[in-house]
C-alpha cells in the first residue's frame, strides 16, 4: 500500500532501509496509540513505505457505529415495540458436516463464533461460508447477531472491515458500478482518503468480511464463464457478487453466504469452503427465548406460564422450532392462552393467530373474531393481491407507486404487514423512492395464499399450477439482468388475462416459496377455516377449491408411489422418499382431514420407508406422523441426517406404533429424547429396534435403555454407536441384558465404555442365548476388558460376530482370546484392526484356528506387522483378513 505520505519519502536501498526498517519498529510502542505503523516490502523493488492508518481507522470506527446502529434492533410489525437483538438473541443450532471421517459423513454442534473454523472445511482454498436453513430458521438474524459483535467489538476481530448485504436489495442496482463503488457507495462511505481506504482493502483482503443475506433471493444464475478481475473498471453488480464469491475480486477475503436450502448450484459449490446448517431452536433455546421475551433473561411469571402451556401441547411446541413461529406465539400468546382462538395446530393456525392480533392491535378492540375482519377485508384484499404479483415474478420489495398500483393505502400500511425496506446506507437512497417488503417472505407467502384461496378470480388451472410438483427450470427470475424494478403490476390486470399470466408465471417462480405458500392455501381451505373464509367468497367456490387441492394431493402422492421400483429378490421393499413427498405431507396436514391422511398412505405397500437428508424437523415429524399413524402395515421408518432433535421424537409419537425399526442416526437427539422414545417402545408390540448413533446421549439414557431391555420380550436390535456412554452407562446397559433373552444387535461404538464397562458387558452375556452381533469399535478397551471378552466367548454359544476394533489391544490381550476361541462353537467373525498386535499375536490366533472350524474370518488389518510378516501369517492360516 502506498499513501500520499510515503509516496514523498526518498528511495531508501540496503543499509539505509534496514536502519529505516529497525527504527520504525522501535517507535512503534509510542506511536501505536496515534496510529499503527504497517511496513511492507515492494515486491518488485527493494522499497520500503511507512504509510499512516489514520483513515483507515477512522473508516474502520465510521463503519462500526453504522453496522452498530443497523443491528442493534429487530424488525417487528406496526412498530408495536423495540426488540433489541441482543436482548432476545439465542443461539439456534448450528451443524457442520465433517467429511474427513473414515466412517462417513458426521455432524457436528458448531456455535457461530466457530463458522470461521477448521470443523467441517472440505475445500481449504475456497473463502465462502454457506449458512443454510428453511425460511424461518433465523438466517437473517443470525448474521445480524454476527455484524453486531463485531461492531461493538465482541468478536470477530481478526477483521479490519465487514460489509454487510442483502442480496434482496442487490437487485435493485441497476447501474454498472466498480468494486469501489459497491463497497462505499452501497455499504459505508469513507469521508476522508476514500484511495488510501480502498487500497488497504485491496492489500489486506484477509481482513475483511463480506455477508450476503438470501442469496436465493439474489436475481442471477451463477456461473463460473463471465470473469471479471478487475477492481476499478464498472460491471453490473451481480457479476460483481459473482466475481467476489469465486475470488476473482479480492481473493481470501471471507464470505458469508445465507441462503435457503437447493440454492445453490454446483457451479458455485465448488467455491464454498464450508457449509453450515442452521437447524433452528433446541428445546433449550425456546425457553431461553420466551424467558428472554417475557422476563428479561431471567425467567418470571408470565414467561413459565407460556412455556407450560406451549410444552403442553406438542403440535405448537414443534412449531416453535422454527424461530419466526416461535415469535409469533410469544406475541399472540393472550388469543392462544386466553381462548380467543381454537388452539393452532398447523403453520396456517399461526399465522391466521399473528393476522388477528395486527387486526387487534389496529382497531384497538379488546375481543378478536367476527366483527373485526369484515371492516380489513378490503385491506387483506389488497396485500394478497400484491404479494401474489410478487411472488409470480419473483419481486419482494415493492416501490411506492407499484403499491399505488395495488391500491395499497396508508391504511394498509398501518397494518404493520409491509415494513419500509432500508436500502443502502449512502445519501443516494435518500434519494429513491420509499420500498417497503413484507415482514417476512412467509408473510407474503400467506397473504399470497389468501388471496388465492379466496379471490374469484384464481380458478382451477391456477391451483393446478401452484400443486403441480416439476422439476425447476431456469426461472425468468434468475436470469442475468431481470430487474424487478421495471415490473408493473398493471399488467397483470384483467381477470381472464390475469389468470392466463398468472398460470404462465407460477410456473416460473421461486418452487420453494411455492411450496410455502401452497401449504398455507390447504390449510385455509380446511373444513377448519371455512366459516372464515366464506366472509370473503361464497361456500360453493370455496368447496370446490378446496375439492380440487384435495385431488391434487392425493393424485400426487399416487404418483410419488407408483414411482417405487420392485423389491430385490430377498430384499424388503423399500421406497426412498423424496422432499417432493415431505412436501406433499405438510399439505396435507395443513388440510386437517383424516379421510385425506388415510387415502395418502392406503397404497403404500413397502417394508421400509427411507427419508434420509430430507430436511425433516419437528414440525416436518408432526405431519408425517399425522399421515403415517393410518399405515395399513408397520414399517421401518429410516430419518438419518435430518433435525429431528428431542421435540421431533415427541412429534413422532402418534405413528411409532406403526413402526418395526426407527432408524434416527445424526439427528442432534440427546437423553430426554431417547427417554420418551423408550417409553414409546415399552408400550408397542411393533418397534423392535431403535438406531441413534452420532447424537448426544450420555449415561443419563443408559438406565431408560437398560429397563426397555428388562422389560420388551421382543425387542431386536440397539445401536447407540458415536454418542457419549462411558463405562458407566455400559455397566447400567449390562443389568438390561442379564434379563432380556431377544436382542440381537447391540453397537456401542464410537463410545468410551473403557475396561470396566467391557467386562461388565462380557460378564451379562456370558449364558445370553440371543445377540448374536457385538459392536465395541474404539472404545478405549485394553487388558482387562479384553481379558473378560475373551472369557465370555468360552461360555456363550451365540454371539457369532465380535467388533473390537480401534482400541488398545496387544499381544497379551490376543493370547486371552486365543484361548477363548479354542472352545468357542458360534463365533464367525471376529475384528481386531486398528489395535496394536504384532507378529506375535497373530501366530497365536493361528495356533487357535487349528482347534476351531467355525470362524470364518480374522480382521487384522493396520496393526503392527510389516508386509512380509502378513503374508507369512496369511499362508500359515487363509481365515486371517488384512
Amino acid at each position: 500500500m502506498r499513501s500520499r505520505n510515503a509516496a514523498a519519502m526518498p528511495t531508501l536501498r540496503g543499509a539505509e532501509a534496514a536502519w529505516a526498517y529497525r527504527c520504525c519498529i522501535a517507535a512503534s510502542a509510542w506511536l501505536r496509540p496515534l496510529y499503527t505503523i504497517r511496513v511492507r516490502r515492494d515486491s518488485t523493488a527493494d522499497i520500503y513505505s511507512v504509510p499512516t492508518d489514520n483513515a483507515r481507522l477512522k473508516y474502520q470506527e465510521k463503519l462500526s457505529s453504522t453496522l452498530a446502529a443497523q443491528s442493534r434492533l429487530l424488525t417487528n410489525y406496526a412498530g408495536t415495540e423495540n426488540m433489541c437483538l441482543e436482548d432476545v438473541y439465542v443461539n439456534c443450532t448450528l451443524e457442520t458436516t465433517d467429511t474427513t471421517s473414515g466412517g462417513g459423513r458426521l455432524l457436528s454442534s458448531v456455535g457461530l463464533h466457530d463458522i470461521f473454523g477448521s470443523e467441517g472445511v472440505f475445500n481449504k482454498d475456497a473463502d465462502v461460508v454457506l449458512i443454510v436453513g428453511d425460511a424461518g430458521s433465523g438466517k437473517s438474524t443470525l448474521l445480524q447477531r454476527l455484524q453486531q459483535l463485531w461492531a461493538t467489538r465482541q468478536h470477530f476481530q481478526e477483521f479490519t472491515f465487514v460489509f454487510a448485504f442483502s442480496c434482496r436489495r442487490l437487485n435493485f442496482i441497476d447501474e454498472q458500478v466498480s468494486l469501489k463503488m459497491l463497497l462505499f457507495e452501497y455499504c459505508c462511505w469513507p469521508d476522508h482518503c476514500q484511495d488510501e481506504v480502498f487500497q488497504y482493502i485491496l492489500d489486506h483482503p484477509e481482513e475483511v468480511l463480506l455477508t450476503l443475506d438470501g442469496f436465493d433471493e439474489l436475481k442471477l444464475r451463477f456461473t463460473d464463464q463471465a470473469k471479471h478481475c478487475s477492481p476499478t473498471k464498472p460491471a453490473p453488480a451481480l457479476d460483481l457478487i459473482a466475481n467476489l464469491l469465486q475470488g476473482n475480486l479480492l481473493k481470501n477475503t471471507r464470505k458469508v453466504v445465507s441462503s435457503r436450502p437447493n440454492a445453490v448450484n454446483a457451479a458455485l459449490r465448488k467455491y464454498l469452503r464450508k457449509e453450515v446448517a442452521l437447524k433452528g431452536f433446541s428445546r433449550e433455546g425456546i425457553q431461553a427465548f420466551i424467558r428472554r421475551r417475557h422476563g428479561g433473561g431471567g425467567g418470571g411469571s408470565d414467561a413459565e406460564h407460556i412455556l407450560r402451556f406451549v410444552e403442553a401441547n406438542p403440535a405448537l411446541h414443534g412449531l416453535c422450532h422454527v424461530p419466526f413461529f416461535c415469535w409469533i406465539v410469544s406475541k399472540c400468546h393472550e388469543q392462544l392462552m386466553q381462548g380467543r382462538k381454537a388452539l393452532a395446530q398447523t403453520m396456517t393456525d399461526i399465522y391466521l393467530l399473528v393476522l388477528d392480533h395486527a387486526l387487534l392491535h389496529c382497531t384497538h378492540h379488546a375481543q378478536g373474531g367476527d366483527d373485526i375482519l369484515p371492516a380489513h377485508i378490503s385491506t387483506i384484499f389488497h396485500l394478497g393481491k400484491l404479494a401474489m404479483d410478487g411472488l409470480v415474478t419473483c419481486n419482494y420489495v415493492f416501490s411506492a407507486s407499484q403499491l399505488q398500483e395495488a391500491q395499497i393505502s396508508e391504511e394498509d400500511i398501518s397494518m404493520g404487514f409491509l415494513v419500509q425496506s432500508h436500502g443502502f446506507s449512502h445519501a443516494r437512497a435518500a434519494t429513491r423512492n420509499r420500498n417497503f417488503e413484507f415482514l417476512h417472505i412467509t408473510i407474503q407467502c400467506f397473504f399470497a395464499a389468501l388471496h388465492i384461496a379466496s379471490s374469484e378470480d384464481i380458478r382451477e388451472s391456477t391451483l393446478s399450477s401452484l400443486f403441480k410438483a416439476r422439476e425447476k427450470k431456469t426461472s425468468a427470475c434468475l436470469k442475468p439482468g431481470a430487474c424487478i424494478e421495471r415490473f408493473s403490476l398493471s399488467c397483470l390486470h384483467g381477470r381472464l388475462q390475469r389468470e392466463r399470466r398468472c398460470k404462465a408465471m407460477l410456473r416460473e417462480a421461486e418452487k420453494s416459496n411455492l411450496h410455502i405458500t401452497a401449504s398455507f392455501v390447504s390449510g385455509l381451505l380446511s373444513g377448519r377455516h371455512r366459516p372464515l373464509m366464506r366472509k370473503f367468497s361464497g361456500s360453493l367456490r370455496q368447496s370446490k377449491k378446496s375439492k380440487l387441492v384435495k385431488s391434487y394431493m392425493a393424485k400426487g402422492i399416487e404418483k410419488h408411489f407408483l414411482s417405487i421400483p420392485p423389491a430385490v429378490r430377498d430384499e424388503k421393499k423399500s421406497m426412498h422418499a423424496l422432499p417432493e413427498f415431505v412436501w406433499w405431507i405438510k399439505c396435507i396436514y395443513e388440510m386437517q382431514d383424516d379421510d385425506l391422511a388415510k387415502q395418502a398412505v392406503s397404497n403404500l405397500e413397502v417394508d421400509h420407508l427411507k427419508l434420509t437428508f430430507c430436511g425433516i424437523g419437528p414440525l416436518e415429524c408432526t405431519a408425517l406422523a399425522y399421515v403415517l399413524k393410518h399405515l395399513k402395515n408397520p414399517v421401518g421408518l429410516q430419518l438419518d441426517y435430518n433435525s429431528v432433535g428431542d421435540i421431533g421424537i415427541e412429534q413422532l409419537l402418534p405413528c411409532l406404533g406403526n413402526c418395526q425399526s426407527i432408524y434416527l442416526r445424526a439427528n442432534n437427539i440427546c437423553d430426554r429424547g431417547a427417554a420418551t422414545l423408550v417409553e414409546q417402545a415399552l408400550g408397542s408390540s411393533n418397534l423392535q429396534k431403535i438406531a441413534l448413533f452420532h447424537n448426544n446421549l450420555t449415561d443419563d439414557c443408559a438406565g431408560d435403555f437398560a429397563r426397555l431391555l428388562k422389560h420388551k420380550d421382543n425387542f431386536l436390535a440397539l445401536r447407540l454407536g458415536n454418542n457419549h456412554l462411558t463405562a458407566t452407562g455400559a455397566e447400567a446397559l449390562a443389568e438390561g441384558l442379564k434379563q432380556n433373552n431377544s436382542i440381537q444387535f447391540l453397537g456401542l461404538w464410537g463410545n468410551k465404555v473403557g475396561d470396566a464397562g467391557a467386562s461388565a458387558l462380557a460378564k451379562a452375556l456370558e449364558d445370553n442365548t440371543s445377540l448374536i452381533w457385538l459392536s465395541l469399535v474404539d472404545n478405549n478397551i485394553g487388558g482387562r476388558g479384553a481379558r473378560d471378552l475373551a472369557s465370555m466367548l468360552k461360555r456363550n454359544t451365540a454371539l457369532q460376530e465380535l467388533c473390537l476394533e480401534e482400541n488398545s489391544l496387544i499381544d497379551e490381550d490376543v493370547q486371552h482370546f486365543a484361548e477363548g476361541l479354542q472352545s468357542n462353537t458360534s463365533l464367525r467373525v471376529l475384528k481386531l484392526s486398528n489395535n496394536k498386535i504384532t507378529k506375535k499375536g497373530m501366530e497365536l490366533i493361528v495356533s487357535a484356528l487349528k482347534h476351531n472350524v467355525t470362524v470364518a474370518s480374522i480382521w487384522l488389518g493396520g496393526n503392527q506387522v510389516t508386509a512380509e510378516e502378513i503374508e507369512e501369517v496369511t499362508r500359515a492360516e487363509a481365515r486371517l483378513t488384512f
